[in-house]
């Protein structure tokens, strides 16, 4: 599949994140690598510590990943449905506002199963419609095909900073 990807950085500010791999192959992956990061984590309090004032303890991360999942969803399916289709952005720090009481294994099963669902969409979205084009407000115009990259390399970011938790507590 990587010849219908094509990396537009403007429109996909994680663009450097997913780097020469295959969307598709990142997107497949990722449940299998938060399910193996909340297993590892699951003990005392690890899931809440954060690594730096003001930054997001891997429980928050993954309740990101599972809310931005809910917004690919819809991304993804109002692209193939609409003509000329304008994505509605969100405010992240405001979605994470409702993170206190969330737990992580919810979390991750909604990502999970909202993952399995949207690979299977991806998958088979026919190649002349991974071009359909779609507007986003804060980053101009876009294709299916960005959404689908912009969500590995959303993955790949958040995994690097859930491995550098991982990593913080083999140590200790």
């Amino acid at each position: 599949m990587p010849s219908r990807y094509n990396r537009g950085v403007a429109a996909n500010p994680y663009a450097s994140f997913l780097g020469a791999r295959n969307p598709v192959d990142v997107i497949e992956e990722t449940s299998r690598r938060l399910s193996e990061i909340v297993t590892r984590l699951s003990v005392g309090s690890n899931l809440e510590w954060r690594p730096a004032p003001g930054k997001w303890s891997a429980r928050e991360i993954i309740c990101h990943l599972a809310d931005c999942e809910i917004a690919f969803a819809f991304r993804l399916r109002q692209t193939l449905a609409e003509t000329n289709h304008v994505i509605q952005p969100f405010d992240q720090e405001k979605w994470a506002g409702m993170y206190g009481g969330l737990s992580a294994r919810a979390a991750l099963s909604a990502f999970s199963s909202l993952r399995e669902w949207d690979l299977a969409l991806i998958q088979h979205t026919p190649a002349e419609a991974m071009g359909k084009k779609v507007h986003h407000p804060e980053r101009g115009d876009m294709t299916f095909r960005t959404i689908v990259e912009t969500m590995a390399g959303h993955d790949v970011n958040h995994l690097t900073q859930l491995d550098a938790i991982v990593a913080g507590f083999a140590h200790t």
